[in-house]
């Protein structure tokens, strides 16, 4: 039975015709076809050069194994489309297949889904050698940027916790879809935040579709950085026996506060770290049947999202301390 093009999932519509990938915006937009939930923007590549000042360099965000991506400005006159500042990230212009086509995942993914918890795609250039793809802009940056950067403030526990909780919320959501997502990158530097420290995740170049039905079968061919993929990718027997000692160091207090970022001070809820720090021993589970589900991890985050109040905290260990003095 032959798979109707609106049945089909986007990374089989990246696949369909793998030695012609699309050249111009009328190929793309056929291939987006009935997928296409989202109206995405086509730009003209000069329109770029006009929006980024010709790609200066101090508009310059940053850069990946894509290319490098600059911040422009949309004005009024441009496209109908309000005066806004977006991310605008180019191809490194080897114009590779692997690199058009993680361009091309990026396209189709994005532009058939929608969360607040997913960075928003507006638009995309496809003309000559130029492949470019046009975002809204995240004015706080990756949340790599905020975690290690010797130049901000370190972030309180409760924005790490907003953080996590969006981040998951993005990844819930994939995992939920009618036809589900397997996002394949998750790290920091691909979880970038607004004003108001929102979390939504980004770069959907190594994204494919997940297991739908009765069909279990994943890939397990490691994708994404070293270091962020599934423990049983990488880690030896060795490793995979370190894991026995987490329990009894997150029940014990000094030992847990060991693996909390020194520059928060000690101003954070030694509860709520031992509540994450169990969480994420779960997700590390040996057995990857034995996971938390990511609606589940959701689940567990919602309760952390509460303002630290110190006194608070400082009173419940005064309790528990003279519970155990008894």
């Amino acid at each position: 039975m032959l798979e109707s093009p609106k049945d089909q999932s986007p990374s089989e519509k990246v696949r369909k015709d793998d030695r012609k990938l699309p050249s111009n915006p009328e190929e793309v937009e056929d291939l987006r076809g009935c997928m296409a939930a989202n109206p995405l923007t086509v730009f003209a590549f000069h329109e770029l050069k006009a929006m980024t000042g010709n790609f200066r360099q101090d508009y310059m965000l940053g850069g990946g194994g894509f290319g490098n991506v600059y911040k422009g400005y949309i004005s009024e006159d441009l496209k109908g489309i309000e005066s806004i500042p977006v991310a605008v990230k180019v191809h490194d212009g080897d114009n590779s297949h692997q690199g058009h086509r993680e361009w091309l995942a990026e396209v189709i993914f994005l532009g058939q889904l929608s969360h607040p918890n997913l960075v928003k795609l507006i638009g995309y250039c496809c003309e000559d050698e130029h492949r470019v793809l046009i975002y809204e802009y995240m004015s706080r940056g990756s949340v790599e940027n905020n975690l290690f950067s010797k130049v901000l403030l370190p972030l309180p526990w409760s924005t790490r916790m907003k953080i996590a909780f969006g981040a998951a919320k993005g990844l819930a959501f994939l995992h939920e879809a009618k036809k589900p997502v397997i996002y394949r990158d998750f790290k920091t530097s691909n979880i970038l935040l607004d004003q108001e420290y929102n979390a939504k995740l980004s770069d959907f170049g190594l994204a494919k579709d997940g297991p739908e039905g009765d069909k279990s079968h994943v890939s397990t061919r490691i994708m994404g950085t070293y270091g962020y993929a599934a423990p049983e990718y990488i880690m030896t027997a060795r490793e995979q026996n370190l894991t026995d000692w987490a329990v009894p160091l997150l029940r014990e207090k000094k030992k847990l506060a060991n693996i909390v970022d020194p520059r928060l001070g000690g101003d954070y809820p030694m509860n709520g770290v031992r509540k994450a720090a169990m969480l994420a021993y779960h997700c590390l589970n040996r057995n990857p049947k034995a996971r938390p589900l990511m609606r589940d991890i959701v689940d567990s985050l919602e309760p952390l999202q509460v303002p630290y109040d110190v006194s608070s905290d400082m009173s419940s260990t005064l309790i528990v301390c003279s519970e155990s003095s008894n």
